[in-house]
């Protein structure tokens, strides 16, 4: 029996991923990046500053699709360079553990998210960065924040789709929800 190489890249064309959300859930991962001290206590978050779809501006976590035949370890390190930058250090474990399980759904208020772009599944961690971060892909910004500036109402309101609440379930897996 001979071999064959899957040569596929694991990309959707953009009819074909159309497609896609409009049957079936997708899988994400989201990554709360952050800087611990020596004690593994974490000090700061990070977080994006996009332009969404529509225009608007709006602090945002690291997330993204997981392509076919891609390991979830290996889309959180893709998706960490891609907007972070390559030297930002990402320390993922080899096991990485979600700390929870967000689903987006098209309409607003089945749970917390919302992606109104499709029904999505992601996989949520907290990742320790230990490299410098600089914007890329289509953030404008990147910023770290204490815990108690992350959790404070302004930069929440900042945030779309749930991932203020999502980023408040990360600081209380951490300990440092205020």
């Amino acid at each position: 029996m001979t071999e064959m190489t899957e040569t596929a890249s694991g990309w959707l064309t953009p009819d074909e991923l159309e497609a896609a959300r409009a049957r079936m859930p997708i899988l994400y991962v989201d990554a709360v990046p952050v800087r611990v001290d020596d004690t593994g206590t974490v000090t700061h978050v990070g977080l994006l500053l996009r332009i969404g779809s529509d225009g608007t501006v709006s602090r945002a976590l690291v997330s993204g699709r997981v392509l076919h035949h891609e390991r979830v370890r290996d889309a959180l390190l893709r998706h960490l360079e891609k907007d972070l930058g390559p030297v930002a250090l990402p320390r993922v474990p080899a096991s990485p553990q979600p700390f929870t399980i967000a689903e987006y759904f098209p309409t607003p208020g089945v749970t917390p998210y919302h992606d109104p772009r499709q029904h999505a599944v992601s996989l949520a961690y907290v990742v320790p960065v230990a490299g410098d971060c600089s914007p890329r892909q289509d953030a404008l910004d990147f910023a770290w924040f204490t815990p108690q500036e992350a959790s404070s109402p302004s930069v929440l309101q900042e945030m779309s789709g749930g991932q203020d609440v999502l980023l408040k379930q990360a600081l209380a897996h951490v300990g440092r929800l205020p």
